[in-house]
């Protein structure tokens, strides 16, 4: 059945939110402020090692860097968009609604709990390629493998954060599921370089993620995700533009 991953990854999520939500209210408020410090500290080595196994590479022996310069001009100009779109806070303002309407605006954290756990859920190598598998093969084996990483993520990130992390399911939902329904027609402009380049942008932004968690700072990581698909623009360019080819 095509689809089963993304709606086994939803699941998995709900599942480990409500474990998440059960624990928090059992949890004094240290446990919660150590919890969220390992979660950040997690989640910066998950996008530090993602992005440097993107961007590093042997040849002859040696170490040498690659699509740095890609990295650069895709997160730059992804952010002029983002910032242009404003999508941070339009994220915010979707949870702000949702916390209104079905957190009576008691969860402190709902908003935070719904930005960061959908940035971490959608963005990386496993959403992109497992949705992929799912649409074309009808194989969700790699999404359910991410669902068994999501759902213990979702129960970390709702103990600290609360029941904000139940509505990451919404844009999970539409990002897998659009990428399974579109999968025919966008394979053929998905070449494995391709992907890989947007999973290294994608990591980078998971360590940003890591960092507004386990610094209480606050990176846009909202307004930087036009980055991640950028690579694709430079690669149609690249058709037109031979040089853009060697970003």
């Amino acid at each position: 059945m095509i689809g089963l991953g993304t709606i086994i990854n939803c699941i998995a999520i709900a599942a480990g939110s409500s474990l998440g939500v059960f624990l928090k209210g059992g949890l004094p408020r240290r446990f919660e402020t150590t919890i969220m410090q390992a979660l950040g500290l997690c989640t910066f080595f998950i996008g530090i090692g993602g992005a440097v196994s993107g961007l590093l590479t042997i040849a002859d022996g040696s170490i040498a860097t690659q699509h740095t310069m890609l990295l650069v001009l895709s997160m730059v100009l992804g952010a002029l968009i983002g910032e242009a779109l404003d999508i941070e806070t339009r994220l915010n303002g979707f949870g702000a609604w949702c916390q209104a309407r079905f957190a009576g605006g008691e969860d402190g954290k709902f908003v935070e709990g719904f930005v960061a756990s959908s940035l971490l859920f959608c963005v990386g190598a496993m959403a992109i390629v497992g949705a992929l598998e799912d649409g074309l093969n009808g194989d969700p084996s790699i999404l359910i493998a991410k669902a068994v990483l999501d759902g213990v993520a979702a129960i970390v990130f709702a103990a600290s954060l609360g029941k904000g992390v139940y509505l990451s399911v919404l844009p999970l939902l539409v990002y897998e599921g659009g990428i399974t329904l579109l999968a025919r027609f966008i394979r053929p402009w998905l070449t494995d370089a391709l992907i890989s380049q947007m999973s290294c942008i994608g990591s980078v932004l998971i360590f940003a993620i890591g960092f507004n968690l386990m610094f209480d700072k606050k990176v846009k990581v909202g307004n930087l995700l036009p980055a991640i698909f950028l690579p694709a623009v430079f690669f149609l360019l690249s058709r037109l533009f031979p040089a853009l080819g060697t970003l």
